[in-house]
């Protein structure tokens, strides 16, 4: 890779970058998509130059610009691919607002995407001719036919003719990226382009990627915040070679992702938690005896609690392919700031702290032992990556000191404006202020996590409304978890959740976990199982379960980021969905 590449111009939108780059660098390759067409594939790749992709762009937006008025809504329903990043950056120069979305296809999810369609009721859907029969079907059963669809890859090139991209307002929405709904239901947030921008230069920084050459790679679904900044937004405003391919394709052969990583030098990618451990226990000698990993610049582990064992196992498993053992950057963010909030930089060793299990509950960070069986060990994501983070009591609004649990509090340029049409609830979380310190003077969004600063780095403990109190005690759920699939090798890792349920003698907390896949259900010793559970939950956090049910593999459900969503779970076992013939599928309180 060209090591003298300029660096990112001052552009306001991202638009105005691809015609910078598409000036400058025509020729350069701006995306490439591998395509995976059969279960044994190594991969198709499908580029577009960055010349090219700005032809494909003023195409599809002069379309946009005839099907809707400006400041519309266009739904992207697009299947992972090319024609996703130029419905995306069309919709952009267009002056329209883009709802990065998936095809109806996606298991598990029509509801939710006709939820979030009635929502942000777009003038048009974009998507492709491959998906059109059953994008049409679906919007004309949730919407009867009352949108116009435009499939990206059926837009001629010489479409354009002379239309001029329009000239936007920075502060005015970009895109709408719909929450993934782990504890509420979906709400759309507004993303200006100044927003997006911002949040792109913070992360390059953070991760080194603003003065020094890279390559995104991922495999993270574009509709996705954490996909949609790393692949595309980052990709753009810097003038950087993005590399990606479809998730199903990751998931059926981990491998495909790490030799992307070792096909292009000083790679940069980003994956939830669960994504390491399944390549640490997933692929193969054979498969890793071709990868050179040496080149990776940065991994980014994100969406999802950050486990400083699974980093271990990750980088055991690929040391003698020569992966940096100083390349995990554990980060965190919501997409109510765009995405990116805190991260641990590449380079430096990860940060570990063993606390307290019971005075983290309590609400203070004290150090423990490590062979202490009440301490818990959480990874440092870093430091702020361009905005201010202060701790503040959830109920008082006063800024806490350091070592002290509360809500993580984030202001900065990348915060977004509010939730689509959702005034009051806009003006609760993104419009928070302090009661005590004129330090931290302004309106703050309230993230709903709670975490603590230490030695400068951020620590997540949880989610406010996920926390378990049983007398008085808090436990957070994401430790229940990590203990109960410690203790059975049957238990499947990261697909169970643990919340509380009323009780009539106060609550009752229950565990919903799925068995491996290669443990079938009519072999499976269940009652050991539930014993194992409850007695290493009882011993490492003083908790009696009222149940422990064990369910089949893809049972829990998950939001559309792929986390385990509680309080769907929670509402599912309320309703009885659970319940089971199979007596020795669950145990209750005896």
């Amino acid at each position: 890779m060209d090591s003298r590449r300029p660096l990112a111009p001052a552009c306001r939108t991202l638009p105005e970058f691809l015609r910078h780059w598409a000036d400058t660098t025509p020729s350069r390759r701006a995306f490439t998509f591998v395509d995976h067409p059969a279960p044994d594939s190594r991969g198709v790749h499908r580029t577009l130059t960055w010349q090219r992709l700005e032809l494909r762009v003023r195409a599809l937006a002069a379309r946009l610009a005839e099907e809707a008025e400006p400041g519309a809504r266009v739904a992207l329903l697009c299947p992972q691919g090319t024609e996703y990043v130029t419905a995306f950056l069309a919709t952009l120069a267009a002056g329209r607002v883009a709802v990065p979305l998936y095809p109806p296809g996606l298991p598990g999810h029509a509801d939710r995407l006709a939820g979030v369609l009635a929502d942000a009721h777009p003038a048009v859907v974009v998507t492709t001719g491959r998906a059109l029969h059953e994008v049409r079907e679906f919007c004309a059963r949730v919407h009867g036919g009352d949108v116009r669809i435009v499939a990206a890859d059926q837009v001629r090139d010489d479409d354009a003719g002379d239309w001029k991209p329009v000239e936007v307002d920075a502060a005015a929405t970009a895109y709408l990226q719909y929450t993934s709904g782990s504890t509420r239901n979906p709400a759309g947030v507004e993303i200006t382009h100044a927003n997006v921008v911002a949040n792109a230069r913070q992360a390059l920084a953070a991760y080194g990627a603003d003065t020094e050459p890279v390559t995104c790679v991922g495999w993270l679904p574009l509709y996705h915040d954490m996909g949609l900044v790393l692949s595309v937004a980052a990709p753009v405003v810097r003038g950087l070679l993005s590399v990606f391919m479809d998730p199903a394709a990751f998931l059926h052969q981990p491998a495909r992702w790490l030799r992307l990583l070792a096909a292009h030098p000083r790679a940069l990618t980003a994956a939830p938690n669960f994504a390491y451990d399944y390549c640490a226990s997933a692929v193969t000698g054979a498969e890793k005896a071709e990868l050179r990993l040496d080149g990776v610049a940065a991994l980014i582990n994100g969406s999802e609690p950050v486990r400083p064992a699974t980093a271990d196992r990750f980088h055991a498993a690929f040391a003698a392919q020569g992966l940096p053992p100083t390349s995990h950057c554990p980060s965190y963010g919501l997409a109510e700031a765009t995405v990116f909030v805190s991260a641990a930089r590449p380079g430096e060793p990860l940060r570990r702290f063993v606390l307290d299990r019971d005075a983290l509950a309590a609400g203070k960070a004290l150090p423990a032992r490590a062979d202490d069986p009440r301490a818990v060990l959480l990874a440092g994501c870093g430091t702020p990556a361009g905005q201010r983070v202060r701790i503040a009591d959830p109920v008082t609004r006063a800024v806490l000191s350091e070592a002290e649990v509360g809500e993580i509090w984030v202001q900065g340029p990348n915060v977004g404006r509010g939730y689509f049409r959702q005034e009051r609830q806009s003006a609760q979380v993104f419009g928070a202020e302090f009661t005590d310190s004129a330090d931290a003077a302004g309106r703050w969004l309230r993230t709903g996590d709670l975490g603590t600063v230490l030695d400068g780095q951020l620590i997540v403990t949880g989610r406010l409304k996920d926390l378990i109190v049983v007398d008085g005690r808090n436990h957070y759920p994401q430790d229940v978890e990590a203990t109960a699939q410690e203790a059975h090798p049957a238990v499947r890792r990261d697909r169970l959740a643990a919340f509380s349920v009323p009780g009539t003698e106060g609550e009752r907390v229950v565990v919903v976990a799925e068995h491996k896949r290669s443990a079938s259900i009519g072999v499976l010793d269940v009652p050991a199982l539930v014993r194992a559970v409850r007695a290493a939950v009882s011993a490492g956090h003083g908790l009696r379960l009222a149940d422990v049910v064990v369910v089949p593999p893809g049972t829990v459900p998950r939001t559309s980021s792929g986390k385990v969503s509680r309080s769907l779970t929670r509402a599912r076992y309320l309703e009885g969905a659970y319940a089971t013939p199979a007596a020795d599928s669950r145990g209750g309180a005896s």
